[in-house]
């Protein structure tokens, strides 16, 4: 008992000690709203020490905040407690050690937890339950059973796990068929820590499942991102609520943002890309070859990657931009020649190469223009 009291109380050390390390401000996510919808930046996977983890539910929810998030799922491991000689069995003690600090910061913490099985079916992610010492049983189709009565949504975790799969090749097994046909699954993490799986993505795509990116942390954050981001999912939701997460991920308006990169459904890519990037001015107005610089601003925190898919043989539009994140860019358009005389609309397709809609897919945007070239005297 001594032993316990001991490790406790240095867990609680580090991990203030951690904390007076970090900076105590908000850096906020800068992905906008779209149209109809609240974009919610979420982690929906995460562990603390009452599973595996090594930082206590408080501290998980500071850097949470922190790193900008809405919202936060802490998932221990039902069936994994290697710390269960030190710190109390209490499934449900994360969640209530860490509600109140998420309430005053204004965080949205979620009850959640990982049932931990052998694959297949493999690790799944409970979230939105009541009680997660109830689904301590044998029969992992009994927790689920279990977890959906409490009005929870189940998440199939990192599928392509060396740790289960030793190629890392993510196999869907007729435990997954029996989640999916009885409509018990409601998303698959595409991508988990620093592992994106193009196969997965398909399958989300081809089932119409939630599309879902987590961390899967452990560590202090900054151990294992350093000045690199998490993982979040983009949740397109009604309004800043637990309910409106919810309903979002029913209704698979989820996308992923991680590695300066976005993956997910065309239609929600696409508003997130208008509503992030602006054009001062879609007139062109030039004379012979001289260069038109149009004024575009990237509000986001996304640098957009665009390359041209349809060239034109009149006026040239750039071939490859970098729009940055946070930043307004000059957008060089130009005839080819000196005697060109045109004066009309331009529908000009780009692929943006970071945002990903498959597993080889990425987003078409359209950019129109209204150009109007005088020929040089």
């Amino acid at each position: 008992m001594k032993l316990a009291k001991l490790l406790i109380g240095l867990l609680l050390v580090i991990s203030f000690c951690s904390l007076s390390a970090q900076s105590n401000y908000r850096k906020e996510i800068k992905i906008p709203d779209i149209p109809g919808y609240k974009t919610l930046k979420c982690d929906f996977h995460s562990h603390t020490v009452f599973s595996d983890g090594t930082v206590w539910p408080t501290f998980r929810v500071e850097e949470a905040w922190r790193d900008g998030l809405d919202a936060l799922a802490i998932t221990d491991h039902i069936e994994y407690q290697p710390h269960k000689d030190y710190v109390p069995t209490n499934h449900n003690a994360a969640y209530e050690i860490g509600k109140n600090l998420a309430n005053e910061l204004g965080l949205i913490l979620i009850h959640a937890s990982e049932i931990t099985r052998d694959m297949p079916p493999g690790h799944l992610n409970a979230i939105f339950i009541t009680d997660a010492n109830a689904l301590v049983k044998d029969d992992w189709r009994d927790v689920i059973k279990e977890a959906v009565n409490q009005g929870g949504l189940i998440f199939w975790n990192h599928p392509g796990w060396r740790g289960q799969q030793s190629d890392g090749v993510p196999r869907w097994y007729d435990e997954h068929t029996f989640l999916y046909d009885n409509k018990l699954l409601a998303g698959i993490e595409v991508v988990n820590s620093i592992e994106y799986y193009p196969d997965v993505l398909e399958w989300c795509l081809q089932k119409d499942l939630a599309i879902i990116g987590n961390s899967d942390i452990h560590n202090p954050i900054n151990f294992d991102y350093g000045n690199s981001k998490r993982p979040v999912t983009l949740v397109f939701a009604n309004d800043k609520s637990e309910a409106g997460i919810k309903d979002a991920i029913l209704n698979k308006r989820t996308a992923i943002f991680y590695d300066g990169k976005l993956f997910g459904k065309e239609k929600f890519l696409e508003p997130l890309f208008k509503s992030s990037v602006q054009f001062a001015t879609t007139n062109v107005n030039t004379v012979g070859r001289g260069t038109a610089n149009i004024k575009v601003t990237n509000n986001s925190d996304i640098d957009f990657e665009l390359r041209l898919v349809n060239t034109d043989d009149t006026i040239r539009f750039p071939d490859y931009i970098k729009l940055l994140a946070g930043t307004t860019m000059m957008f060089p358009v130009r005839a080819r020649k000196d005697n060109t005389d045109v004066n009309k609309k331009y529908s000009v397709v780009y692929a943006v190469e970071n945002a990903i809609t498959g597993a080889d897919k990425k987003l078409n945007v359209t950019l129109d223009f209204n150009v109007k070239v005088t020929p040089k005297k």
